[in-house]
Order: structure tokens, then sequence, then C-alpha cells
């Protein structure tokens, strides 16, 4: 006799958020970014999915701390010739500010586009 086992069932899908959990996943993705990326980067990929708008926001999140790591490399580079003194501060406070501003506006469920920003995920 042959012993046969059924194939292992396939994960159930994560349960949609609903619009309070959205809001809440989408404002934590922004301010995440005070930290640095990888707040946003889990939260989108945990959560884009399961609503619209914290993919949306998500994704916009995501996309402005890669544009910041990305001012943050080259400030860290012209440290070399020193003028990456002033600017790596006024990337980190730039950070923290927009930041805070798009935990706000997605707090209140209205979505935020940062100033400065290079959208590498669409």
């Amino acid at each position: 006799m042959s012993d046969q086992t059924p194939p292992p069932a396939a994960p159930a899908p994560a349960a949609p958020l609903s619009e309070a959990e959205d809001r809440q996943w989408a404002s934590f993705a922004h301010l995440g970014g005070i930290i640095g990326i990888l707040p946003a980067l889990i939260i989108f990929l945990v959560f884009k999915d399961r609503g619209s708008f914290t993919n949306q926001e998500g994704k916009e999140a995501l996309n402005f701390q890669i544009t910041v790591l990305i001012a943050e490399i080259v400030s860290i580079m012209l440290m070399v010739i020193f003028i990456g003194f002033l600017l790596w501060p006024l990337v980190l406070i730039a950070r923290l500010i927009f930041s805070i501003l798009g935990f706000t506006k997605a707090k209140d469920g209205v979505s935020y586009r940062y100033p400065v920003n290079i959208r590498f995920i669409k």
C-alpha cells in the first residue's frame, strides 16, 4: 500500500482592511519614515493587497524613503569636500518634517504627495 497524502491547502487570502485600519496603516507608512525605509517597505509589502489607500500611500512613502536614502548617500559622499556636512542634516530634517506631514494627512484619509519624490514604484 502506498501512503498518499493530499497536497497542502493554499493559504487563505488575508482579510481586507476596514476603512479605519486602511487609514491607520497608510499613516504609519508615512510616520515610519522618521526612522528609515524599513517601516514603509514592510507596511507596503504586507498591506498593499488588503487596502487601496494603504497601497497608494505606502507606495508614496516608500518612494520618498528611497529618494531620501539616495540623497543621504550622496550627502555622505560629498562629506569628502565638506558640503555633505551641511547637506546631510538638511536631508534628515526634511525626512522628519515631510514624514510627519504625510502621517497627519493620511490619518485624516487625505492622500499626501511629497514635494520632492522620485516615483520608482508605480
